[in-house]
């Protein structure tokens, strides 16, 4: 069929490796574990599609049968031919002359069929039209890779000059006849005499009688009375050559349909006078070969873009584009995601109606206008949430501007990357599902770019080439070497969804009380701290102006930690939150590698956590600086002057007290004052706030009980801060670890005492003690209780759903360098990069490619039952059936080969012609067409033939 195969990717194929190069630097900078399985799926697709390549092309069979001539000005039909006697393939096929592509088509060709397809070459002018190169490709169904090889060239196929239009009619003569003094012309009505035989003289015109007399043979020949002939004469022309050939060219046409009989002379060249069909292509292809021949080489004009492109294939590829950016109108401003749908709809809508295209300039303003705004809702357009808006909206715009094939694969690759940047959002199961069949859809959509469409769009190839990718995609998954720290740095900002911000003012922690959302997850390896101990430390805030608490950086040594209690071990697993807070059980007293424990006992990371990440971490109670910074201290004893001189004067009333004692007399006008616990206070004035909460609304959330405790602490003089963070927590039964939601956060205060250090004393828990003992939503309802209320069904379901999404998290999103060399140590594999990894490594890959290899191969063979038995001899015995091959045949060319098969060889023709041909149910022949292919061996006789010796 071809010569010189070789595979290679295709361009689409190296946009798609680049794609996956990029997803995959992406992933090992933010630690995205659930992009290391699309990127190493996608990886899986890219190398198992060039798989059945060579499969494809053994047998494959091409044929292209050139025009016979064809006429300057028009095109040249060139058919193409191919058969496959192996699993279906796409064939792509070009008509090269030098660099330039004349024709090219891609066709379908179904297993054991024959598929046809014409090219049409423009001739543009007259002489030779020839063919340099004739390539040819079979293709992968995604258009990824492809096996190039060549076509025998075929001749260079003879362009007619084109026929002038309106020419004249051609000049009328006559010729001078022999015999009897008359007028005559060569013809079949009279004979004339006798000549020498001739070769090709008709045996009739043969004089046999003279032959059997003399010997010699004489041809007869015959003549009519002349009429009137044409010919055809150059000098009857006038002007340049070609406009004198075409000219000619239109006296040969009109006479070939006339039936005239013509004579032709040319310089040089004189055509006899003579009629029909094969006179009139003689006196065309002298005129066709006439020198010289026109300089301008043969070439396809530059094709005019489609005014639009596939309709089906565009139209999937668009509904595969808004599957995949669907996720962002859950975070994107409704504009953007209004104008994004909007544009895919439009140019959905174009592919069936004739709408005005969008002009070049609209499309630049667009996306101008649309960059501007976006840069002004999120700050800048390269971090997360900027980013990816720009990137959906540019999207969309490329849409409206689809025209060809590549254009086409663009967008699919930009759904894919779009599909890709969801995991910095979400890495949960949901999303990993999304991604799952945005990528089946974009695949599905881009495999129709590469041939002619069917009516239908289906995922089912799509899938069914994910699921042979899938053993690949886990095996380098587990395996692919995961670094510890990011490559670089760059923003993933977005709206703080941990609830904490740097700074606490009233209201802060109210509007976080009415958000479900999960913080963090903590799994203890031993027993859970009781409801009283279940304060997650997160920052800690010692500037007060009055209004808000901030956070400072006290120079001097570090303080005391003394621990006084039982040890916590646990794992917590941090939502996505852009803070760099690790939210630890207090007091933290081991942290992970790669953060610290800041002066002000807080744990944190160097790493803000963009994406859900889990750390190893150690709690236990102490006792907090107890050797304390002098200058911390006295900065924690600052008020704003002039602000709230009713409280002050309250709490300065208390400083004769011991400092436990003052506490109390704070603690005790809180419990005393008829305080209220609510998510809805009243709004506190700028000025004098501590005293508008203490002796007027009397109304509030953590944050204002926290606020007004550390003020009154304060005016006492005893050091005071508070401590954001969150407080208790519920345990999951389904599991057994504790799940920690927005709406637990909460703030503290702290208080500084001689010989003990920094207590916590938290004055909500006396306005509301089922705010400790108990959950917010019992605090709000009943503050007094002492026990949480049991949860209901849909409770219980949402808890189950959490045990799964905490399961995926250990087993997915939370796999990461640590555990994987956890992981190799335990399987005896040492670390990345040792010798036993290095040599397992890939017979472990070459493993996880086998399923797919084989269900592949099987694939490839014939549906029918019976042609799969004759398809399993042939691969048994290395020689497949030829195509269009007979069955006896083929049978026969195998016995020629193996002659000691020769009576087996009849054992299976018999079966087949049973099977294939035997009235009633064909399963018992075709049990026998099985068996007697089974045990057709080369060098072994069975059955019969061992009885016989």
């Amino acid at each position: 069929m071809t010569t010189g195969l070789s595979l290679r990717p295709t361009r689409f194929g190296l946009g798609f490796l680049l794609l996956v190069v990029l997803t995959l630097i992406g992933c090992v900078n933010y630690g995205l574990s659930l992009g290391y399985g699309l990127t190493f799926l996608l990886s899986g697709v890219w190398i198992m599609t060039a798989a059945p390549l060579n499969r494809v092309a053994r047998g494959l069979t091409v044929h292209l049968d050139p025009p016979s001539h064809s006429v300057a000005g028009q095109t040249a039909p060139f058919v193409v031919r191919a058969h496959t006697s192996g699993p279906t393939g796409l064939l792509r096929i070009e008509l090269r002359n030098g660099a330039a592509i004349l024709a090219q088509a891609t066709l379908r060709v179904p297993a054991g069929e024959t598929a046809r397809a014409v090219l049409y070459v423009p001739a543009t002018t007259r002489g030779l039209l020839t063919l340099t190169s004739v390539p040819v490709a079979v293709l992968d169904p995604l258009g990824l890779w492809e096996l190039r090889g060549a076509l025998e060239v075929p001749e260079a196929v003879t362009v007619f000059p084109l026929p002038e239009s309106g020419a004249p009619p051609a000049p009328l003569r006559q010729r001078a006849g022999s015999g009897e003094g008359r007028r005559r012309q060569p013809g079949q009505e009279d004979f004339s005499g006798l000549r020498p035989y001739l070769a090709g003289d008709s045996p009739r015109q043969i004089s046999w009688r003279h032959a059997a007399r003399t010997g010699q043979l004489l041809t007869r020949e015959t003549d009519a009375p002349q009429g009137v002939a044409r010919h055809l004469a150059w000098t009857d022309t006038a002007g340049e050559t070609e406009a004198r050939l075409s000219r000619m060219a239109a006296w040969v046409e009109a006479l070939r349909a006339e039936g005239s009989p013509f004579s032709l002379e040319l310089p040089g060249v004189h055509l006899p006078l003579g009629s029909g069909e094969a006179h009139a292509l003689a006196a065309q292809t002298a005129l066709a070969h006439y020198r010289p021949l026109p300089g301008q080489p043969v070439s396809a004009p530059r094709s005019p873009k489609p005014a639009l492109p596939d309709g089906l294939a565009l139209r999937a590829t668009l509904l595969a584009l808004g599957v995949a950016l669907f996720p962002l109108v859950l975070r994107l401003p409704v504009w953007a995601s209004g104008l994004t749908f909007a544009l895919l709809a439009y140019a959905a809508v174009r592919t069936g109606r004739t709408l005005p295209p969008v002009p070049a300039w609209l499309l630049g303003l667009l996306a101008g206008l649309g960059g501007v705004a976006l840069n002004a809702q999120y700050g800048t357009l390269l971090g997360r949430d900027g980013g990816t808006a720009i990137l959906a909206l540019l999207a969309a715009l490329k849409s409206l501007e689809t025209r060809s094939p590549r254009d086409g694969r663009l967008l699919a690759l930009l759904g894919l990357f779009v599909t890709a940047t969801h995991f910095f959002h979400d890495q949960g199961p949901l999303t990993a599902l999304h991604a799952l069949l945005s990528v089946a859809a974009l695949l599905s959509a881009a495999a129709l770019w590469v041939a002619p469409p069917p009516k239908t769009l289906t995922l089912r190839p799509a899938l069914r080439l994910l699921a042979l990718a899938a053993p690949v995609a886990v095996t380098l998954f587990v395996l692919f070497p995961r670094p510890d720290g990011p490559l670089w740095t760059l923003p993933l900002q977005g709206p703080a969804q941990t609830g904490l911000a740097n700074q606490i003012t009233a209201g802060e922690f109210s509007d976080l009380a009415q958000d479900d959302r999960v913080a963090f997850r903590a799994d203890f390896q031993g027993a859970v701290p009781a409801p009283e101990h279940r304060y997650w430390r997160g920052p800690v805030f010692e500037a007060y102006d009055g209004v808000t608490w901030t956070q400072v950086r006290v120079p001097g040594p570090p303080p005391s930690v003394e621990p006084t209690g039982p040890v916590w071990t646990y794992s917590l697993t941090l939502e996505p939150n852009g803070s760099p807070w690790l939210l630890a059980l207090d007091a933290p007293t081991r942290v992970p590698q790669g953060a610290v424990l800041t002066s002000s006992f807080q744990a944190a990371t160097f790493r803000p956590s963009g994406t859900r990440r889990r750390y190893l971490l150690e709690s236990r109670p102490a006792r907090l600086g107890v050797s304390e910074n002098r200058e911390r201290l006295s900065f924690d004893l600052l008020l704003p002057e002039g602000q709230s001189p009713r409280a002050r004067a309250l709490a300065q009333s208390w400083q004769d007290f011991s400092p436990e004692r003052r506490i109390e007399a704070a603690l005790n006008y809180l419990r005393q004052g008829e305080f209220t616990y609510t998510l809805s206070p009243p709004t506190l004035p700028e000025v004098n706030r501590v005293d508008a909460f203490l002796f007027g609304s009397r109304t509030g959330f953590c944050e204002h009980y926290a606020s007004s405790f550390a003020f009154l602490m304060r005016a006492a003089g005893l050091p005071a801060r508070i401590v954001g963070g969150y407080l208790g927590g519920e345990i999951n039964p389904d599991g057994g670890y504790m799940i920690v939601r927005q709406q637990d956060a909460h703030a503290w205060t702290e208080v500084w005492l001689p010989d003990r250090g920094w207590v916590r004393v938290d004055p909500t828990a006396v306005v509301a003690p089922a705010r400790v003992n108990a959950n917010l939503s019992t605090a709000l309802t009943r503050p007094q209780a002492t026990a949480a209320v049991e949860p209901g069904p849909a409770a219980q379901l949402r808890l189950r759903f959490d045990a799964v999404q905490n399961r995926w998290n250990d087993w997915v999103v939370g796999y990461d360098g640590a555990q994987q060399r956890d992981l190799l140590t335990r399987a005896g594999l040492g670390g990345v990069g040792s010798a036993p990894y290095l040599m397992v490594l890939p017979v472990l890959l070459a493993l996880a490619f086998l399923p797919g290899l084989l269900v592949q191969r099987a694939q490839a063979r014939p549906r029918d039952p019976a042609a799969r038995a004759l398809h399993d001899l042939g691969a048994k015995l290395g020689l497949p059936r030829a195509p269009g091959e007979t069955i006896t045949a083929y049978l026969e060319r195998v016995a020629d080969r193996h002659p000691d098969l020769r009576e087996q060889l009849g054992e299976v023709r018999a079966a087949y012609h049973a099977a294939r041909y035997a009235p009633g149910d064909p399963a018992a022949a075709l049990l026998t067409l099985r068996t007697a292919v089974r045990r057709t061996r080369p060098g072994r006789r069975t059955g019969a033939g061992n009885g016989s010796r």
